[in-house]
Protein backbone atom coordinates (compact mmCIF):
# COMPACT_ATOMS: atom_id res chain seq x y z
CA UNK A 1 0.00 0.00 0.00
CA UNK A 2 1.81 3.22 -0.53
CA UNK A 3 2.04 5.26 2.41
CA UNK A 4 3.74 8.13 1.09
CA UNK A 5 1.49 11.00 0.14
CA UNK A 6 2.20 14.93 -1.58
CA UNK A 7 1.15 16.95 1.15
CA UNK A 8 -1.23 17.03 4.54
CA UNK A 9 -4.06 17.47 2.93
CA UNK A 10 -3.69 14.36 0.82
CA UNK A 11 -2.20 12.32 4.01
CA UNK A 12 -5.22 12.82 6.33
CA UNK A 13 -8.27 12.74 3.02
CA UNK A 14 -11.03 10.36 4.09
CA UNK A 15 -10.00 10.46 7.33
CA UNK A 16 -11.37 13.85 9.24
CA UNK A 17 -14.95 14.12 10.57
CA UNK A 18 -16.72 15.76 13.25
CA UNK A 19 -16.61 14.64 16.91
CA UNK A 20 -13.78 12.64 16.04
CA UNK A 21 -10.92 11.70 18.85
CA UNK A 22 -7.19 13.04 17.54
CA UNK A 23 -4.25 12.29 19.15
CA UNK A 24 -1.43 15.22 18.35
CA UNK A 25 2.25 14.51 19.32
CA UNK A 26 4.68 16.83 20.37
CA UNK A 27 6.68 18.35 23.99
CA UNK A 28 5.66 22.13 24.06
CA UNK A 29 6.18 23.04 20.24
CA UNK A 30 9.09 20.10 20.22
CA UNK A 31 7.73 17.70 17.61
CA UNK A 32 4.63 19.10 17.11
CA UNK A 33 2.85 17.89 13.50
CA UNK A 34 2.35 21.47 12.35
CA UNK A 35 1.24 20.56 9.06
CA UNK A 36 -1.07 17.98 9.76
CA UNK A 37 -2.97 20.37 12.01
CA UNK A 38 -3.04 23.10 9.79
CA UNK A 39 -4.68 20.53 7.60
CA UNK A 40 -7.38 19.81 10.34
CA UNK A 41 -7.89 24.01 10.28
CA UNK A 42 -8.47 23.93 6.62
CA UNK A 43 -10.97 20.97 6.16
CA UNK A 44 -12.90 22.41 9.03
CA UNK A 45 -14.25 19.25 11.53
CA UNK A 46 -15.35 20.27 14.44
CA UNK A 47 -16.54 19.16 17.93
CA UNK A 48 -13.14 17.69 17.87
CA UNK A 49 -11.44 16.04 21.12
CA UNK A 50 -7.76 15.95 21.30
CA UNK A 51 -5.50 14.04 23.49
CA UNK A 52 -2.39 16.30 23.49
CA UNK A 53 0.40 16.87 26.11
CA UNK A 54 -0.37 20.83 25.64
CA UNK A 55 -2.38 22.95 23.62
CA UNK A 56 0.83 25.16 21.69
CA UNK A 57 0.81 28.58 22.15
CA UNK A 58 -1.36 31.45 20.46
CA UNK A 59 -1.82 31.00 16.78
CA UNK A 60 0.47 28.11 16.90
CA UNK A 61 0.07 24.43 16.89
CA UNK A 62 -3.21 23.30 18.60
CA UNK A 63 -3.13 26.79 19.19
CA UNK A 64 -5.02 27.69 15.95
CA UNK A 65 -7.49 24.92 16.18
CA UNK A 66 -8.32 27.13 19.13
CA UNK A 67 -8.77 30.03 17.41
CA UNK A 68 -11.86 28.35 14.97
CA UNK A 69 -13.40 26.89 18.07
CA UNK A 70 -12.79 23.35 16.04
CA UNK A 71 -11.62 21.82 19.44
CA UNK A 72 -14.74 20.79 21.99
CA UNK A 73 -12.42 19.42 24.70
CA UNK A 74 -8.61 19.04 25.83
CA UNK A 75 -7.06 15.67 27.38
CA UNK A 76 -4.31 17.58 28.46
CA UNK A 77 -1.38 18.15 31.14
CA UNK A 78 -0.03 21.29 30.65
CA UNK A 79 -1.99 24.37 28.91
CA UNK A 80 -0.79 27.23 30.37
CA UNK A 81 1.13 29.17 27.50
CA UNK A 82 -2.09 29.54 25.58
CA UNK A 83 -4.29 32.24 26.49
CA UNK A 84 -7.23 31.68 24.38
CA UNK A 85 -7.33 28.16 25.87
CA UNK A 86 -7.75 30.21 29.33
CA UNK A 87 -10.39 32.74 27.95
CA UNK A 88 -12.44 29.74 26.36
CA UNK A 89 -12.66 27.25 29.23
CA UNK A 90 -13.22 29.55 32.14
CA UNK A 91 -16.05 30.88 29.69
CA UNK A 92 -17.34 27.42 29.53
CA UNK A 93 -16.61 27.38 26.02
CA UNK A 94 -14.00 24.42 25.97
CA UNK A 95 -13.94 21.09 28.05
CA UNK A 96 -10.75 19.96 29.82
CA UNK A 97 -9.54 16.36 31.31
CA UNK A 98 -6.40 17.53 33.11
CA UNK A 99 -3.68 14.92 33.50
CA UNK A 100 -0.74 14.44 35.32
CA UNK A 101 1.71 14.36 32.99
CA UNK A 102 3.02 10.63 33.80
CA UNK A 103 -0.50 9.45 34.19
CA UNK A 104 -1.37 11.09 30.53
CA UNK A 105 1.22 9.41 28.71
CA UNK A 106 0.67 5.40 30.89
CA UNK A 107 -3.29 6.05 29.68
CA UNK A 108 -1.51 6.52 25.89
CA UNK A 109 1.04 3.97 26.21
CA UNK A 110 -1.89 1.78 27.53
CA UNK A 111 -4.17 2.12 25.01
CA UNK A 112 -1.45 1.06 22.47
CA UNK A 113 -0.73 -2.19 24.61
CA UNK A 114 -4.77 -2.66 24.40
CA UNK A 115 -4.80 -2.17 28.11
CA UNK A 116 -7.98 -1.22 29.21
CA UNK A 117 -7.02 0.42 32.62
CA UNK A 118 -4.84 0.63 35.43
CA UNK A 119 -4.29 1.88 39.12
CA UNK A 120 -1.79 4.13 40.00
CA UNK A 121 -1.26 6.23 43.36
CA UNK A 122 -0.83 9.79 41.71
CA UNK A 123 -3.80 11.61 42.24
CA UNK A 124 -5.59 9.51 45.39
CA UNK A 125 -6.81 11.80 47.78
CA UNK A 126 -7.12 14.86 44.92
CA UNK A 127 -9.38 16.19 42.22
CA UNK A 128 -7.73 13.71 39.79
CA UNK A 129 -9.47 10.95 41.45
CA UNK A 130 -13.12 12.22 42.50
CA UNK A 131 -15.87 9.89 41.26
CA UNK A 132 -13.01 6.89 40.08
CA UNK A 133 -12.58 3.92 41.44
CA UNK A 134 -9.83 2.84 44.11
CA UNK A 135 -8.61 -0.03 45.12
CA UNK A 136 -5.67 -1.24 47.86
CA UNK A 137 -2.67 -2.77 47.03
CA UNK A 138 -0.64 -3.91 49.82
CA UNK A 139 -1.72 -1.46 52.18
CA UNK A 140 -1.60 1.48 49.63
CA UNK A 141 -4.33 3.24 48.20
CA UNK A 142 -4.33 3.52 44.30
CA UNK A 143 -6.74 5.33 41.54
CA UNK A 144 -7.82 3.37 38.73
CA UNK A 145 -7.29 5.67 35.58
CA UNK A 146 -8.85 4.43 32.16
CA UNK A 147 -6.37 3.95 29.37
CA UNK A 148 -6.78 6.81 25.83
CA UNK A 149 -7.54 5.21 22.41
CA UNK A 150 -8.15 7.79 19.35
CA UNK A 151 -9.66 7.25 16.16
CA UNK A 152 -6.44 9.38 14.65
CA UNK A 153 -2.84 9.95 15.64
CA UNK A 154 -0.76 12.91 14.06
CA UNK A 155 2.92 12.50 14.46
CA UNK A 156 6.12 14.51 13.86
CA UNK A 157 9.19 12.37 13.19
CA UNK A 158 12.66 13.22 12.20
CA UNK A 159 12.96 10.47 9.80
CA UNK A 160 10.99 8.15 8.32
CA UNK A 161 11.29 5.36 4.93
CA UNK A 162 8.65 4.80 2.60
CA UNK A 163 7.55 1.32 4.80
CA UNK A 164 6.11 3.87 7.32
CA UNK A 165 9.62 3.31 10.11
CA UNK A 166 9.87 6.29 12.02
CA UNK A 167 12.73 7.68 14.02
CA UNK A 168 12.12 10.70 16.03
CA UNK A 169 14.91 13.15 17.70
CA UNK A 170 15.36 14.50 21.40
CA UNK A 171 12.41 15.94 23.04
CA UNK A 172 10.35 15.30 19.87
CA UNK A 173 10.25 11.69 21.17
CA UNK A 174 8.32 12.08 24.19
CA UNK A 175 4.92 11.57 23.21
CA UNK A 176 4.73 11.04 19.45
CA UNK A 177 6.25 7.00 20.19
CA UNK A 178 3.35 6.08 22.19
CA UNK A 179 0.41 8.55 20.13
CA UNK A 180 1.78 6.51 17.21
CA UNK A 181 0.43 3.16 18.30
CA UNK A 182 -2.70 4.04 20.25
CA UNK A 183 -5.23 5.19 17.48
CA UNK A 184 -6.86 3.51 14.44
CA UNK A 185 -4.81 5.48 12.18
CA UNK A 186 -1.57 7.01 12.21
CA UNK A 187 -0.75 9.70 10.03
CA UNK A 188 3.37 10.78 10.60
CA UNK A 189 5.28 13.93 8.82
CA UNK A 190 8.47 13.55 8.53
CA UNK A 191 11.67 16.01 8.09
CA UNK A 192 13.49 13.46 5.88
CA UNK A 193 11.87 11.13 4.00
CA UNK A 194 14.70 7.89 2.72
CA UNK A 195 14.36 4.55 1.56
CA UNK A 196 13.35 1.39 3.29
CA UNK A 197 16.60 -0.33 5.02
CA UNK A 198 18.10 3.36 5.42
CA UNK A 199 17.28 3.82 8.98
CA UNK A 200 18.36 1.26 11.30
CA UNK A 201 16.70 -1.48 12.70
CA UNK A 202 18.11 -0.55 15.93
CA UNK A 203 16.85 3.16 15.70
CA UNK A 204 13.42 2.56 14.66
CA UNK A 205 11.32 3.65 17.20
CA UNK A 206 7.85 3.19 15.96
CA UNK A 207 7.41 0.67 13.64
CA UNK A 208 6.14 0.94 10.01
CA UNK A 209 3.50 -1.74 10.79
CA UNK A 210 1.65 1.23 13.15
CA UNK A 211 1.74 3.99 10.87
CA UNK A 212 -1.29 4.09 7.64
CA UNK A 213 0.26 7.36 5.61
CA UNK A 214 2.92 10.01 5.97
CA UNK A 215 4.15 13.72 4.23
CA UNK A 216 7.23 14.91 3.76
CA UNK A 217 7.90 18.42 5.06
CA UNK A 218 9.17 21.03 2.87
CA UNK A 219 12.23 22.27 2.71
CA UNK A 220 11.65 25.67 4.22
CA UNK A 221 9.57 23.95 7.17
CA UNK A 222 10.05 25.97 10.09
CA UNK A 223 10.40 24.35 13.68
CA UNK A 224 9.02 26.57 16.12
CA UNK A 225 10.31 27.05 19.80
CA UNK A 226 8.16 28.57 22.60
CA UNK A 227 11.48 30.71 24.09
CA UNK A 228 15.11 30.62 23.58
CA UNK A 229 17.43 31.52 26.11
CA UNK A 230 20.65 32.11 26.11
CA UNK A 231 24.22 32.66 28.22
CA UNK A 232 27.54 33.87 27.36
CA UNK A 233 30.55 31.79 27.70
CA UNK A 234 33.16 32.28 30.09
CA UNK A 235 36.18 34.25 29.23
CA UNK A 236 38.86 31.94 27.26
CA UNK A 237 36.05 29.09 26.78
CA UNK A 238 36.09 27.56 23.10
CA UNK A 239 32.71 27.87 21.28
CA UNK A 240 30.46 30.58 19.79
CA UNK A 241 29.65 33.75 21.73
CA UNK A 242 26.32 32.44 22.62
CA UNK A 243 25.01 29.39 22.50
CA UNK A 244 21.06 28.03 22.95
CA UNK A 245 20.23 26.20 25.94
Amino acid sequence: MRKVHKDARDALAGLLRDGMTIMSGGFGLCGVPSLLIEAIRESGAKDLTVISNNAGIDGVGLGILLDTRQIRKMISSYVGENATFAKQYLAGELEIEFNPQGTLAERIRSGGAGIPAFYTKTGVGTQIAEGKPTAVFDGETYVMEKTLFADLAIVHAYMGDHEGNLRYRKTARNFNPIMATAAKVTVAQVEHLVRPGEIDADDIHTPGVFVKRLLLCPADYEKRIESRTVRKHPAGAAGPANVSI
